[in-house]
Protein backbone atom coordinates (compact mmCIF):
# COMPACT_ATOMS: atom_id res chain seq x y z
CA UNK A 1 0.00 0.00 0.00
CA UNK A 2 1.14 3.69 -1.00
CA UNK A 3 0.67 5.91 2.12
CA UNK A 4 -0.06 9.34 0.54
CA UNK A 5 0.70 12.75 2.53
CA UNK A 6 -0.18 16.27 1.81
CA UNK A 7 1.52 18.73 4.20
CA UNK A 8 0.54 22.77 4.49
CA UNK A 9 1.29 25.29 7.31
CA UNK A 10 -1.52 23.95 9.03
CA UNK A 11 -2.59 20.64 8.77
CA UNK A 12 -1.53 17.53 7.16
CA UNK A 13 -3.88 15.36 5.70
CA UNK A 14 -2.49 11.51 5.51
CA UNK A 15 -4.20 8.74 2.79
CA UNK A 16 -4.03 4.82 2.68
CA UNK A 17 -6.20 2.93 0.78
CA UNK A 18 -8.85 5.84 0.36
CA UNK A 19 -8.88 6.61 3.88
CA UNK A 20 -8.11 9.86 5.36
CA UNK A 21 -5.93 11.04 8.48
CA UNK A 22 -5.23 14.26 10.02
CA UNK A 23 -2.31 15.52 12.13
CA UNK A 24 -0.92 19.40 12.69
CA UNK A 25 0.96 20.76 9.69
CA UNK A 26 4.32 19.83 8.93
CA UNK A 27 7.34 22.42 7.38
CA UNK A 28 10.62 21.96 7.91
CA UNK A 29 11.65 25.76 8.01
CA UNK A 30 9.32 25.96 10.73
CA UNK A 31 10.12 22.52 12.63
CA UNK A 32 13.23 20.44 13.29
CA UNK A 33 13.44 17.07 12.62
CA UNK A 34 12.36 15.65 16.40
CA UNK A 35 9.03 17.60 16.14
CA UNK A 36 8.37 16.12 12.65
CA UNK A 37 9.28 13.11 13.68
CA UNK A 38 7.00 13.15 16.92
CA UNK A 39 3.90 14.25 14.16
CA UNK A 40 4.60 10.96 12.23
CA UNK A 41 4.38 8.73 15.70
CA UNK A 42 1.69 10.24 16.70
CA UNK A 43 -0.04 9.18 13.22
CA UNK A 44 1.57 5.86 12.86
CA UNK A 45 0.71 4.89 16.88
CA UNK A 46 -3.00 6.63 17.09
CA UNK A 47 -4.51 7.08 13.93
CA UNK A 48 -3.54 4.53 11.60
CA UNK A 49 -5.15 0.88 11.81
CA UNK A 50 -2.85 -1.96 12.21
CA UNK A 51 -3.98 -3.79 8.83
CA UNK A 52 -2.98 -0.04 7.29
CA UNK A 53 0.41 0.20 9.00
CA UNK A 54 1.67 -3.48 8.37
CA UNK A 55 1.17 -3.41 4.51
CA UNK A 56 2.73 0.04 4.02
CA UNK A 57 5.67 -0.58 1.75
CA UNK A 58 5.77 2.93 -0.30
CA UNK A 59 5.18 7.00 1.22
CA UNK A 60 4.63 9.52 -0.83
CA UNK A 61 5.14 13.19 0.43
CA UNK A 62 4.00 16.06 -0.70
CA UNK A 63 4.86 18.72 1.61
CA UNK A 64 5.15 22.77 2.12
CA UNK A 65 8.87 23.96 2.62
CA UNK A 66 10.07 20.49 1.16
CA UNK A 67 12.70 22.14 -0.62
CA UNK A 68 15.71 19.17 -2.31
CA UNK A 69 18.25 20.03 1.18
CA UNK A 70 15.06 20.00 3.80
CA UNK A 71 13.40 17.11 2.08
CA UNK A 72 15.82 15.43 3.32
CA UNK A 73 15.35 16.36 6.58
CA UNK A 74 11.67 14.92 6.10
CA UNK A 75 12.73 11.66 4.96
CA UNK A 76 14.99 11.31 7.44
CA UNK A 77 11.93 11.83 10.35
CA UNK A 78 9.51 10.10 8.66
CA UNK A 79 11.85 6.89 8.23
CA UNK A 80 12.54 7.15 11.32
CA UNK A 81 9.21 6.88 12.80
CA UNK A 82 8.52 3.73 10.90
CA UNK A 83 11.66 2.49 12.44
CA UNK A 84 13.55 2.70 8.93
CA UNK A 85 11.58 -0.34 8.15
CA UNK A 86 10.14 1.24 5.03
CA UNK A 87 12.76 2.18 2.23
CA UNK A 88 10.66 3.33 -0.81
CA UNK A 89 9.95 7.03 0.45
CA UNK A 90 9.72 10.17 -1.67
CA UNK A 91 9.31 13.82 -0.33
CA UNK A 92 8.67 16.19 -2.67
CA UNK A 93 7.15 20.15 -2.73
CA UNK A 94 3.56 20.74 -1.94
CA UNK A 95 3.46 22.12 -5.22
CA UNK A 96 4.11 19.12 -7.38
CA UNK A 97 1.50 17.81 -5.35
CA UNK A 98 -1.13 20.45 -6.05
CA UNK A 99 0.04 20.35 -9.74
CA UNK A 100 -0.29 16.45 -9.91
CA UNK A 101 -3.63 16.39 -7.68
CA UNK A 102 -4.73 19.20 -10.22
CA UNK A 103 -3.82 18.55 -13.24
CA UNK A 104 -2.69 14.59 -13.64
CA UNK A 105 -0.71 13.99 -16.73
CA UNK A 106 -1.85 17.31 -18.49
CA UNK A 107 -0.02 20.38 -18.69
CA UNK A 108 -1.51 23.55 -16.76
CA UNK A 109 -0.84 26.32 -14.20
CA UNK A 110 -1.80 25.09 -10.35
CA UNK A 111 -1.57 27.44 -8.02
CA UNK A 112 -1.94 26.70 -3.62
CA UNK A 113 -3.54 29.26 -1.53
CA UNK A 114 -3.94 27.54 1.99
CA UNK A 115 -1.62 29.25 5.22
CA UNK A 116 1.02 30.54 2.61
CA UNK A 117 0.75 30.33 -1.49
CA UNK A 118 3.01 28.91 -4.58
CA UNK A 119 2.17 28.62 -7.78
CA UNK A 120 3.59 26.52 -11.04
CA UNK A 121 3.49 25.89 -14.96
CA UNK A 122 3.01 22.24 -15.01
CA UNK A 123 3.76 20.24 -17.77
CA UNK A 124 1.75 16.95 -17.09
CA UNK A 125 5.44 15.54 -15.24
CA UNK A 126 7.09 18.52 -13.48
CA UNK A 127 7.45 21.55 -13.27
CA UNK A 128 9.03 24.04 -15.48
CA UNK A 129 8.37 27.10 -14.49
CA UNK A 130 8.25 28.81 -10.99
CA UNK A 131 7.80 31.85 -9.44
CA UNK A 132 9.07 32.04 -6.01
CA UNK A 133 6.72 31.98 -3.10
CA UNK A 134 9.09 33.62 -0.49
CA UNK A 135 7.09 32.84 2.37
CA UNK A 136 4.48 35.01 4.44
CA UNK A 137 6.87 37.89 5.13
CA UNK A 138 8.30 38.87 1.37
CA UNK A 139 5.82 36.86 -0.41
CA UNK A 140 3.00 34.30 0.00
CA UNK A 141 0.36 36.71 -2.06
CA UNK A 142 -2.85 35.48 -1.87
CA UNK A 143 -2.54 33.25 1.72
CA UNK A 144 -3.98 33.28 4.48
CA UNK A 145 -0.93 34.69 6.42
CA UNK A 146 -0.98 37.53 4.24
CA UNK A 147 -4.85 38.09 4.49
CA UNK A 148 -4.39 37.90 8.44
CA UNK A 149 -1.62 40.10 8.20
CA UNK A 150 -3.27 42.65 5.69
CA UNK A 151 -6.62 42.67 8.14
CA UNK A 152 -4.56 43.04 11.33
CA UNK A 153 -3.02 45.98 9.39
CA UNK A 154 -5.93 47.69 8.40
CA UNK A 155 -7.68 47.42 11.44
CA UNK A 156 -5.42 48.46 13.67
CA UNK A 157 -4.76 51.77 11.90
CA UNK A 158 -8.21 52.80 11.39
CA UNK A 159 -8.58 51.75 7.81
CA UNK A 160 -11.83 49.92 8.45
CA UNK A 161 -15.42 50.46 9.98
CA UNK A 162 -15.01 50.42 14.00
CA UNK A 163 -18.05 47.89 13.74
CA UNK A 164 -15.74 45.31 12.65
CA UNK A 165 -12.51 46.12 15.22
CA UNK A 166 -15.10 46.19 17.87
CA UNK A 167 -16.28 42.54 16.80
CA UNK A 168 -12.92 41.49 16.41
CA UNK A 169 -11.59 42.51 19.84
CA UNK A 170 -14.99 41.06 21.50
CA UNK A 171 -14.34 37.93 20.08
CA UNK A 172 -10.43 36.98 20.42
CA UNK A 173 -10.30 38.89 23.72
CA UNK A 174 -6.51 40.67 22.95
CA UNK A 175 -5.18 44.19 22.62
CA UNK A 176 -2.91 45.28 20.59
CA UNK A 177 -0.23 44.61 22.73
CA UNK A 178 -1.36 41.11 22.75
CA UNK A 179 -1.66 40.96 18.88
CA UNK A 180 2.58 41.93 18.71
CA UNK A 181 3.64 39.38 21.37
CA UNK A 182 1.52 36.57 19.03
CA UNK A 183 3.28 37.59 16.06
CA UNK A 184 6.72 39.17 16.57
CA UNK A 185 7.27 37.16 19.80
CA UNK A 186 5.48 33.68 19.59
CA UNK A 187 5.89 31.06 16.90
CA UNK A 188 4.62 29.95 14.18
CA UNK A 189 3.06 33.34 13.44
CA UNK A 190 2.33 32.19 10.32
CA UNK A 191 -0.43 29.99 11.40
CA UNK A 192 -1.95 32.50 13.81
CA UNK A 193 -2.40 35.19 10.94
CA UNK A 194 -3.89 32.25 8.82
CA UNK A 195 -6.72 31.67 11.84
CA UNK A 196 -7.78 34.85 11.72
CA UNK A 197 -9.03 34.57 7.81
CA UNK A 198 -12.38 32.69 9.63
CA UNK A 199 -12.86 35.96 11.15
CA UNK A 200 -12.27 38.02 7.94
CA UNK A 201 -14.91 35.58 6.02
CA UNK A 202 -17.84 36.22 7.70
CA UNK A 203 -17.13 40.02 7.18
CA UNK A 204 -17.03 39.55 3.79
CA UNK A 205 -20.39 41.68 3.57
CA UNK A 206 -18.14 44.51 4.69
CA UNK A 207 -17.10 46.73 2.12
CA UNK A 208 -13.82 47.39 3.28
CA UNK A 209 -13.35 43.63 4.20
CA UNK A 210 -14.18 42.56 0.93
CA UNK A 211 -11.55 45.50 -0.82
CA UNK A 212 -8.70 43.85 1.43
CA UNK A 213 -9.65 39.99 0.69
CA UNK A 214 -9.73 41.18 -3.43
CA UNK A 215 -6.71 43.16 -3.06
CA UNK A 216 -5.05 39.53 -1.55
CA UNK A 217 -6.33 37.53 -4.70
CA UNK A 218 -5.24 40.32 -7.57
CA UNK A 219 -1.16 40.59 -6.12
CA UNK A 220 -1.23 37.04 -6.07
CA UNK A 221 -2.18 36.81 -9.58
CA UNK A 222 -0.14 40.08 -10.75
CA UNK A 223 2.64 39.23 -8.76
CA UNK A 224 3.43 35.52 -8.90
CA UNK A 225 0.76 34.27 -12.48
CA UNK A 226 1.49 36.57 -14.84
CA UNK A 227 5.04 35.54 -15.87
CA UNK A 228 3.56 31.97 -17.06
CA UNK A 229 1.43 33.47 -19.84
CA UNK A 230 -1.29 31.32 -19.77
CA UNK A 231 -4.90 32.18 -19.36
CA UNK A 232 -6.06 29.08 -17.60
CA UNK A 233 -5.66 28.75 -14.22
CA UNK A 234 -6.04 25.55 -11.31
CA UNK A 235 -6.06 26.65 -7.70
CA UNK A 236 -6.07 23.95 -3.98
CA UNK A 237 -6.22 25.41 -0.93
CA UNK A 238 -8.23 26.56 2.12
CA UNK A 239 -8.50 30.15 1.22
CA UNK A 240 -9.18 29.19 -2.60
CA UNK A 241 -11.93 26.81 -1.85
CA UNK A 242 -13.48 29.12 0.96
CA UNK A 243 -13.06 32.05 -1.10
CA UNK A 244 -13.98 30.56 -4.44
CA UNK A 245 -16.80 33.01 -5.60
CA UNK A 246 -14.46 36.27 -4.97
CA UNK A 247 -11.13 34.70 -6.36
CA UNK A 248 -13.52 33.67 -9.59
CA UNK A 249 -14.64 37.77 -9.79
CA UNK A 250 -10.78 38.93 -9.24
CA UNK A 251 -9.63 36.07 -11.99
CA UNK A 252 -12.15 36.78 -14.26
CA UNK A 253 -11.44 40.79 -13.52
CA UNK A 254 -7.58 40.42 -14.81
CA UNK A 255 -9.09 38.35 -17.73
CA UNK A 256 -8.35 34.61 -16.18
CA UNK A 257 -10.59 31.43 -16.31
CA UNK A 258 -10.41 29.50 -13.58
CA UNK A 259 -10.81 25.42 -13.99
CA UNK A 260 -10.40 23.50 -10.95
CA UNK A 261 -10.68 24.75 -7.53
CA UNK A 262 -10.40 22.11 -4.75
CA UNK A 263 -10.00 22.36 -0.67
CA UNK A 264 -7.19 19.53 -1.12
CA UNK A 265 -5.55 17.95 -3.83
CA UNK A 266 -5.33 14.97 -1.97
CA UNK A 267 -8.62 13.26 -3.33
CA UNK A 268 -6.37 14.24 -7.26
CA UNK A 269 -3.37 12.68 -5.85
CA UNK A 270 -5.17 9.46 -4.68
CA UNK A 271 -6.97 9.27 -7.99
CA UNK A 272 -3.36 9.41 -9.42
CA UNK A 273 -1.75 6.89 -7.48
CA UNK A 274 -4.77 4.65 -7.96
CA UNK A 275 -3.77 4.29 -11.42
Amino acid sequence: MTLIADAGGTNTTWCINKNKYETSGINPFQQDEKSIREIVENLKENLLKKEELDNIDKIRFYGAGCTPEKSVVVKKAISEAFENKISDIDVQSDLLGAAIGLCGNEKGVACILGTGSNSCLYDGEKIVQQTPALGYVLGDEGSGAVLGRMFLNAMLKGRLDKCISDAFFEEYKMTQADIIERVYRQPLANRFLASLTVFVGSKRDNAGVLALIKENFANFLDNNVKPYDCKLLNFTGSIAYHFAEILRIVAAEKGYEIGKITQSPVEGLIEYYSK
